[in-house]
């Protein structure tokens, strides 16, 4: 393609109005993302089975993938027309304009195909027409016989996923590049750690805002506690890392880094925030605390220092944020002391936890002991409302409560729960 060309049809992509996108999400956590996404200005279409559909123009797009807490990856719409067999879903990819968002040099992958109520099943069969056509597209504008395959050791390659939902075909471009819930922050998880984006949708749907005390009694490497520290000092999760978006023409570097910017002056490191972890586990402990080091460092537009910093014993010496205190303690006992001057009827602090599983960590049987010991937090925490997510259908008959209200959510691969008990 000329060069002239090249730049007219820049020039015409950067002044559309807008573009459909994709917000990709734990199933249940759906409403958590729409309510983020209206927040962030843009207008929300729909939303289901993990994903949200909204609008955006270009700089809609980067305040999406820098500001959405709880969305797994924010994909465009490349195209949506009907196929109800292999000739319809031949021609219609074919008709998408690719080369608007591809450019010369850059390979092509269709990553994922899902079909569901759909006459075109056969997955693998879709990805291979998908690919075909895109290819033949882009081959035809760019006069060039085949794609490039794009490197492991650092290639470009455009990432396409192909959903077919009751004979309508989505083809979706990847904009995030590595999943939205690596933020930066995290050299060593432990051993189950939980999926950032999935602790943001908890701390959202719980109604937790920064005015609250908030503990964790199973912190581990501190998932909770960072992404809580995070939406308490209004710091966009994607602060500190880069997108897919900035490599396909569509991309206005300029824009992106004004959204950045933008995002980076809302930063408030004087907010009062009372947030606490414990763990039994001193590595863990050590884990948090330079997690909580390193999200630091991201904020301020540092390069982060991998590793984990060791502390002296088991001495329960905060991290480098004293705002967030991650100790040594028994889950039922408090950090905090009594507030007195909260409103009538509000909570006096929220537990929002992720207690053992019991499968990579402990066993069913100690998982069941645990849910059963946590009855003592009403103790320890009076009035406290209590927020966790685990994959045991039964929690309640063994912590000896009925919960106020419980919704699925996936923690990543894993099917769970998201109990809530008010107060």
């Amino acid at each position: 393609m000329e060069n002239t060309e090249c730049a007219n049809l820049k020039n015409k992509i950067e002044h559309e109005t807008s573009f459909h996108a994709i917000a990709l999400c734990a199933v249940g956590a759906e409403k958590a993302v729409s309510n983020e996404v209206r927040k962030l200005g843009l207008k929300v279409e729909d939303s289901g089975f993990g994903r949200v559909r909204f609008m955006a123009d270009i700089a809609g797009l980067y305040r999406a993938l820098m500001g959405l807490r709880a969305a797994d990856r924010v994909l465009l719409e490349a195209g949506l027309f009907r196929g109800e067999d292999f000739d319809a879903l031949f021609e219609g990819t074919k008709n998408v304009p690719w080369e608007r968002f591809v450019p010369e040099g850059m390979g092509l992958k269709v990553v994922k195909v899902r079909s569901n109520r759909s006459k075109l099943r056969a997955e693998t069969s879709i990805q291979s027409v998908v690919h075909k056509a895109a290819a033949e597209r882009l081959c035809q504008k760019y006069k060039v016989t085949r794609l490039p395959e794009g490197s492991p050791e650092g290639g470009s390659t455009a990432e396409v996923r192909v959903y077919a939902e009751k004979d309508m075909i989505s083809l979706l471009l990847d904009l995030s590049g590595e999943p939205l819930f690596k933020r930066g922050y995290r050299s060593d998880g432990g051993v189950a750690p939980l999926r950032e984006t999935t602790a943001a949708a908890m701390l959202l749907l719980s109604g937790w805002r920064r005015k609250f005390p908030l503990y964790d009694p199973f912190c581990g490497s501190g998932t909770i506690l960072i992404e809580a520290a995070m939406y308490a000092w209004d710091m966009a999760p994607g602060l500190g890392r880069g997108f897919a978006l900035d490599n396909l023409l569509i991309a206005n570097r300029k824009t992106g880094e004004a959204v950045r910017q933008d995002f980076r002056s809302r930063l408030n490191f004087e907010n009062t925030i009372r947030i606490a972890g414990s763990d039994e586990d001193p590595r863990v402990v050590s884990i948090a605390r330079s997690n909580l080091e390193r999200l630091r460092d991201l904020a301020e537009g540092r390069t982060p220092v991998r590793g984990i910093r060791t502390t002296a014993g088991n001495a329960a010496s905060g991290p480098a944020l004293p705002e967030v205190k991650v100790l040594r303690m028994d889950a039922a006992k408090s950090p905090f002391a009594p507030d007195n001057d909260r409103k009538a009827g509000d909570p006096a602090g929220f537990i929002i936890t992720n207690p053992p599983y019991g499968k990579r960590l402990e066993d069913p049987a100690t998982a069941e002991r645990i849910y059963g010991e946590m009855a003592a937090l009403g103790q320890g925490f009076p009035q406290w409302k209590l927020a966790l997510i685990t994959d045991h259908s039964g929690f309640e008959s063994f912590y000896g409560k009925k919960a106020d209200s419980c919704r699925e959510m996936s923690n990543g691969a894993i099917p769970s729960y998201f109990f809530q008990f008010d107060l």
